[in-house]
């Protein structure tokens, strides 16, 4: 805390200057204002804010210099600071490289919290690592920290792993389950697509994925792997090839290949040999031509 004539500015408080900068004068403001700031000021708190507007800006570069400097300085982290670089890769399509920060974070021996566990559980999702899911869940139900609150959620996502055996598609459990848990916990709509693929509740996905593509919000290719995925293993031909037909026509250029190609196989896998074919098209047209490592 840095005192300023007769009143003392906290660490929040320049955490929070740095993000309004941010807003209202752009990175390069918000910038100049971090490294004017005295020694003492520099803590996990305003870091973590410039860290922020880097990740919020999909800025990798210098949101990865500043990652490894804010390690360097040996400042005690929360999870906070992990979750950004985690949204951040998320958003920027390098899903694979949510699972690293988590590694990370554990050699540290910093306490995840449920959004540290809902990015992560949506990256594998992403990438169809369905195996891990269960796995993290697993660890989520063990974890100390985790109320009743956090069993709810645990058994109502192992809904979706355990699909197979699903004896109640049809209840309105999952609908009462969302009321009871904040809409802050739900980090991204993808994952919620996902637990309604497992409920076979086709109508709220449609609902949802409606919603979503009526935003002004920026379609990730993530978002478009995670639609296809849920319609593919609810056997939706007409939806998946409607998708497609959405992706085909939208700005989106990042793609997660490793997601990409399992997806293509499980096209095949399922018998969709012309949405295969069409899915195969869109991946050459974003640049991302699975040939190479799919024949």
């Amino acid at each position: 805390m840095v005192s300023h004539g007769e009143y003392e500015v906290s660490d929040s408080d320049y955490a929070v200057r740095i993000v309004l900068m941010t807003k209202v004068f752009g990175i390069d403001s918000a910038e100049r204002y971090f490294e004017g700031l005295p020694l003492t000021a520099k803590t996990t708190e305003t870091y973590t804010a410039l860290l922020h507007s880097y990740a919020g800006a999909k800025l990798t570069e210098k949101a990865e210099d500043l990652y490894e400097k804010i390690k360097e300085s040996k400042l005690s982290l929360s999870a906070l600071t992990y979750n950004e670089m985690m949204t951040m890769y998320m958003s920027v399509g390098q899903v694979e490289k949510v699972s690293l920060v988590v590694e990370e974070l554990k050699r540290q021996k910093v306490a995840p919290d449920i959004f540290t566990y809902n990015l992560w559980i949506s990256s594998c999702a992403a990438t169809l690592k369905i195996d891990q899911v269960q796995q993290i869940l697993d660890e989520m139900r063990y974890d100390l920290g985790f109320g009743e609150d956090w069993e709810r959620y645990i058994n109502l996502t192992n809904i979706y792993v355990s699909v197979g055996h699903l004896v109640n598609a049809e209840s309105n459990s999952l609908v009462e389950a969302e009321k009871g848990i904040t809409q802050r916990e739900w980090i991204t709509y993808d994952f919620l697509i996902i637990l309604h693929a497992g409920l076979g509740n086709k109508d709220r996905i449609d609902q949802i994925w409606k919603s979503l593509i009526m935003t002004r919000q920026k379609m990730t290719s993530r978002n478009y792997i995670c639609i296809l995925s849920s319609y593919l293993m609810l056997g939706q031909l007409k939806e998946v090839g409607e998708v497609i037909d959405q992706w085909k026509q939208s700005t989106t250029t990042d793609s997660v290949v490793s997601a990409c190609k399992r997806l293509l196989n499980a096209f095949t896998d399922v018998g969709f040999t012309e949405k295969a074919h069409d899915f195969k098209m869109l991946l050459i047209q974003k640049n991302c031509d699975p040939t190479n490592s799919l024949e």
